[in-house]
Parts: structure tokens; C-alpha cells; sequence
């Protein structure tokens, strides 16, 4: 059921965990900040983005230790490190986002 791996991601997985508090944070701070409904929908798709490819690494990770099992491969090691430099180049990506939406409303 869908909803409990979101749970089960909320509740296991300290990235997964940041980024939803960063997300909260940010959707506070742009609701004070009066956002318009075109910033709301850049932020949301790009907040959703953040989230969803962290949960993708969280699935690549595990279905590769239960392939590897015990033995840690080398392509295991690259493919794991792969999907966590996706989530880490749409995080950058994201804060490019972020300040292009933020800095007009806080300068």
C-alpha cells in the first residue's frame, strides 16, 4: 500500500526525514513570503521532485542488498552511488529554485 511506504520512509529514513521538514519549513516560509499561485506551483513540483527521487534511492538501495545479499559488487556500489547523486543534483537544482523564488520577496 502506498501509504505505508510513505510512513514506513517518514518514519526509517533520516534523509527522507530532513527533506520533509525542509519542505515544511520552505512551504511555511513561502505562505508567510504571500506566494503567488505561479511560485506555489513551482515550489510544490519542485518539492515534490526533492521528495519522490529520495524515495526511489530508498527502493534502489534496498532491492540492491537484497540482490547482493552480504557481498557488496562493485557495480552494486556504483548504482547505489548513482541514485544517490541524482537526489543530490536535483537538491541542487531545487535550491537553485528556491533562491530564484525567494530573493525577489526577501531583498
Amino acid at each position: 500500500m502506498a501509504i505505508s511506504g510513505f510512513f514506513h520512509a517518514l518514519t526509517t529514513q533520516a534523509n527522507f526525514q530532513l527533506q520533509v521538514v525542509i519542505g515544511v519549513l520552505v512551504i511555511l516560509s513561502a505562505w508567510v513570503l504571500n506566494f503567488t499561485r505561479f511560485e506555489w506551483l513551482i515550489l510544490i513540483i519542485t518539492i515534490g521532485l526533492v521528495l519522490t527521487a529520495e524515495l526511489l534511492n530508498t527502493v534502489i538501495e534496498v532491492v540492491i542488498d537484497l540482490a547482493v545479499k552480504e557481498e557488496l559488487l562493485p557495480e552494486a556500489k556504483i548504482a547505489k552511488d548513482v541514485a544517490a547523486a541524482a537526489v543530490l543534483l536535483i537538491s541542487i537544482f531545487s535550491l537553485a529554485v528556491g533562491l530564484i523564488l525567494f530573493l525577489p520577496h526577501l531583498v
